[in-house]
């Protein structure tokens, strides 16, 4: 059997994570048992949530448990099958962690769903016709149910929510403005994702300067917003949402660190009348087969063009997470395994 590679949660983080929270370790393949397959991952997902899990705390979700696999989504293809359902050479997408290899039980619901990658490559099945991409169709088509000519704005605009959100947005005839850091994710945003404005917070680096920005970007204010920073980018959101405007709550990365944030002026959810939602994409499965179906056909089409950054190698994992939470990632931050 192959020799496995791991990165485990070795202990958790004091405030900060950083690259010794993990270990990597080698372990045999077990031997499959009937209905299983073991799958050879190509790629695996780093996301934001990951953050959170490290945390022994109240969650939505348990937290990881210490000296396991890091849970994170991968892509990668059958190598040995004891199930009908899957032949060896089948590409798959699944949860199989920060490992090369993962015995999956393939009866077991959900965990393991064939994708084609005839006019999909296989790593965007990780991002913009993933998890990610799902994500984003969830907060724009149900939470900020969007009319054309609305406005719609989103944070981290050129990660793989963001842009998958700028694509479904623009389909829908809104008017999309991102919020992103730097000069080339904003450039990236405005012509090759299709967003009508894209506002760099390098530069505009506080709540009043964002939020003269915004205005600027956004002269008949804000219809719906996409949450995925929190902080002082939302306080200043909150300074330019229209009244009965709609809020997707995502992600709250700037405090993925221990600290609460604290918000400047809840009292204008009150004044604006103001739907303020928060969601979890896995817990609305119902939804994924028209998002995905929609998702792929965006990216097939063109019309969805994601960037990919790529960690080369399972040891890479540690650091090119800890650089996804401080925004280095242009795109999709993913981890090349084969």
């Amino acid at each position: 059997m192959p020799i496995n590679q791991q990165i485990l949660l070795d202990n958790r983080p004091q405030g900060e994570a950083v690259a010794s929270n993990f270990k990597l370790v080698s372990a045999e393949t077990p031997a499959l048992a009937d209905g299983q397959v073991l799958v050879r991952h190509h790629y695996l997902s780093l996301d934001p949530y990951m953050r959170g899990r490290m945390n022994e705390s109240k969650s939505y979700a348990a937290s990881q448990p210490l000296g396991e696999v890091m849970i994170g989504g991968t892509v990668g293809e059958v190598v040995e099958s004891r199930n009908a359902k899957y032949a060896v050479g089948d590409k798959v997408v699944g949860m199989g962690g920060w490992q090369e290899y993962s015995v999956v039980d393939a009866n077991a619901p959900g965990a393991l769903r064939k994708v084609d990658t005839t006019h999909v490559p296989l790593s965007h099945y990780l991002g913009a016709v993933g998890m990610p991409g799902v994500t984003a169709w969830y907060g724009l088509v149900k939470i900020i149910a969007p009319k054309e000519g609305d406005t719609v704005v989103v944070s981290a605009a050129t990660g793989a929510v963001g842009s998958a959100f700028a694509a479904l947005a623009k389909a829908r005839g809104c008017r999309v403005v991102g919020i992103a850091g730097g000069t080339d994710k904003c450039k990236y945003a405005t012509e090759e994702l299709g967003f009508d404005a894209c506002i760099d917070y390098k530069v505009h680096g506080d709540v009043k300067a964002m939020a003269k920005a915004l205005k600027e970007a956004c002269p008949n204010g804000i219809d719906g917003y996409f949450e995925n920073v929190g902080g002082w980018i939302m306080d200043a959101v909150m300074l330019r949402m229209n009244a009965f405007s709609r809020i997707a709550l995502c992600g709250m990365i700037a405090g993925y660190d221990g600290a609460p944030l604290p918000m400047a002026n809840p009292a204008l959810m009150l004044i604006n009348r103001m739907k303020v939602e928060g969601f979890i994409v896995s817990e609305h499965m119902e939804v994924w087969p028209d998002a995905l179906k929609e998702l792929g056909m965006l990216v097939g089409t063109g019309k969805l063009r994601p960037r990919e950054t790529i960690a080369q190698g399972i040891a890479a994992a540690p650091e090119a997470f800890l650089g996804l939470l401080k925004g280095k990632n242009f795109g999709k931050q993913l981890v090349k395994l084969i």
